[in-house]
Order: C-alpha cells, then sequence, then structure tokens
C-alpha cells in the first residue's frame, strides 16, 4: 500500500446509512486470499444490473465518481460481519478514504491497516459534504486535518499507530519486519 500523508482527491457521495461489509463486498467473493482483484466486485450487487452491465443509477458509475478517491458514506457505514476484504475491495477500486457520521469499529480497523483512512465528522460537515457531492478535499495526516473547499479544516482523529502505518505505507507486520534490526540486538542480549 502506498504512504498517506497528504493528498487531494475527489469525493463521491454514497449517503444510504447501514452499509455493511455484505453490500461492500458480497460473500460470493470471499474465495480468496488475494487483496488484488476484488474492486471489480466493490458494491457487486448494487453496481451491475441483472445481465452484468453496470447499473447507471448506482452512484459509483456516475461518470463524476470515476477516479474519485474519497468515499462520504452514510451513518454506521461498514457494520455487520468482520471482512477484510471488504477494505481490500474499497482499496482495490481506488478509494483512499472514508467520511461518514459513524464507522464500525471493525472495519475501521481493518480499514486502517489496509491503506484506508476512515473519517469520523458531526452531522454538520456530513450534511455539507453530501449536499456537496464530487468536491476536492485534502486529507492531511501530519496535521490530522481534512481540509474543505473554501479553507474550512476540519480536525479528526486517528489511532496514533494505525496513522503512523497509514503514514509510512505498512501494516502491523511491516512495522514488525521494520523493527528487526532492534528485535535481533534485543536478543542478542538477552
Amino acid at each position: 500500500m502506498q504512504p498517506i500523508v497528504t493528498f487531494t482527491a475527489r469525493t463521491v457521495v454514497l449517503p444510504q446509512a447501514d452499509i455493511d461489509t455484505d453490500q461492500i463486498i458480497p460473500a460470493r467473493f470471499l474465495t480468496t486470499t488475494q487483496k488484488t482483484g476484488l474492486g471489480q466486485h466493490a458494491f457487486s450487487s448494487w453496481r451491475y444490473l441483472a445481465d452484468g452491465t453496470l447499473n447507471p443509477k448506482f452512484e459509483l458509475n456516475a461518470p463524476s465518481a470515476q477516479g474519485a478517491q474519497v468515499l462520504v458514506a452514510g451513518h454506521n457505514f461498514g457494520c455487520g460481519s468482520s471482512r477484510e476484504h471488504a477494505p481490500w475491495a474499497l482499496y482495490d477500486f481506488g478509494l483512499r478514504a472514508v467520511i461518514s457520521t459513524q464507522i464500525a469499529d471493525i472495519f475501521r480497523s481493518n480499514a486502517q491497516k489496509n491503506g484506508i483512512v476512515p473519517i469520523i465528522v458531526d452531522q454538520d460537515i456530513h450534511d455539507w459534504l453530501v449536499a456537496h457531492p464530487d468536491i476536492a478535499v485534502t486529507i492531511d495526516l501530519e496535521q490530522m486535518l481534512l481540509k474543505l473547499p473554501g479553507g474550512r479544516d476540519v480536525a479528526f482523529e486517528l489511532d496514533p499507530f494505525a496513522r503512523y502505518c497509514l503514514m509510512h505505507g505498512i501494516d502491523q507486520l511491516g512495522y514488525l519486519v521494520s523493527q528487526d534490526e532492534a528485535i535481533a540486538k534485543y536478543e542478542a542480549t538477552h
């Protein structure tokens, strides 16, 4: 995964509340342990019509959504079963951040471990973002700010270790591997 320090990207809005992990990546696609290739199945039941063509009424299929990297989602995003495939699918689809008023704990943890920044905002900020789709926002992990058009900055919180890993493009195992020399030195003296 790519390090995330500061990036600017367009938003796409999916305002439905309680989008669960089975809606993000249906169970029928959980037959792989590979992180790549799942993006084509993200929101599969909504993105595709019965004949396999793209559903023109689904928000993520709109021409304005192409290339958007920030999903503004409804309340309680990522609820349901623990499914690491859900952030894998979103990452492979091209998303790098999810903004909502509430993000399910397990999904939030899995997202952070897989290169997606989960940002929780107040209802008024969320309402503004929903009312202004397809805008460019800046996510700054150094300052822990979501920067909106017009100069409005919104502070958000992340677990410090998750923030470190996101900023360095590593997961927990990558962090341990980066500490190999210190671990070897400790083991040699104990």
